[in-house]
């Protein structure tokens, strides 16, 4: 090897492993770019994993436009991460009434059947479902037995649970959604939806190491 090719490949050299370098430290998140670092910060309830949390609505459109891409990140969460949502009310009667359909299904077993359905009868079918007896209704036409959600819409355990998640909305200042909190601590920053995903992969990770 002559020295002028020696050269070139010490060159090369240098630099991929300048590039490494720089991209190994993009890629741990930074506070006031890829977070906000919350103030106080809240102890999760999930023990021993990286605990997710996603505060939406049903009423909001943006929730509706994040959910499938939401969906699909956290299916492909690590099996140390759990993936918790939040529905929210912001003191609105209407979006209080959805709390509780998020819960009164989730009750009923179906939710997972049922979630994206909900969402689209809001924002793609225009349904006004804002009290318990549209909701009901809506139920009632998609398989749920009238009674059966009625009863688990009025039930103690959908109360407790939907004053519980207003709650964490403002222990979380919680002030728009969707937004996402991963371990207690770290709001998700993000200039799109699939920036904030990005960001989120990226937090879990460092939030894993220091755990």
């Amino acid at each position: 090897m002559s020295s002028m090719t020696a050269r070139l490949v010490s060159v090369l050299i240098f630099a991929v492993s300048a590039f490494a370098l720089t991209a190994a430290a993009r890629a741990e998140p930074v506070a006031g770019r890829e977070y906000t670092l919350l103030t106080p910060a809240q102890t999760p309830e999930t023990q021993g994993k990286v605990e997710v949390l996603e505060f939406f609505s049903y009423a909001c459109p943006h929730c509706y436009a994040f959910h499938p891409l939401i969906s699909e990140w956290a299916r492909k969460l690590p099996a140390n991460a759990v993936f918790i949502r939040v529905p929210v009310a912001f003191g609105r009667a209407e979006w209080g009434q959805l709390v509780r359909a998020y819960y009164a299904l989730q009750a009923t077993g179906d939710l997972a059947r049922l979630d994206t359905a909900l969402f689209e009868a809001i924002h793609k079918e225009h349904q006004a479902l804002v009290n318990e007896q549209t909701l009901t209704a809506w139920a009632a036409a998609h398989g749920v037995p009238a009674e059966k959600f009625k009863q688990a819409f009025n039930s103690f355990n959908v109360s407790t649970r939907a004053s519980h998640a207003e709650q964490l909305s403002r222990d979380y200042n919680v002030k728009g959604v969707p937004h996402l909190v991963i371990d207690g601590k770290y709001a998700v920053e993000g200039s799109n939806f699939e920036q904030m995903l990005t960001n989120a992969t990226q937090i879990v990770e460092m939030a894993a190491k220091q755990k």
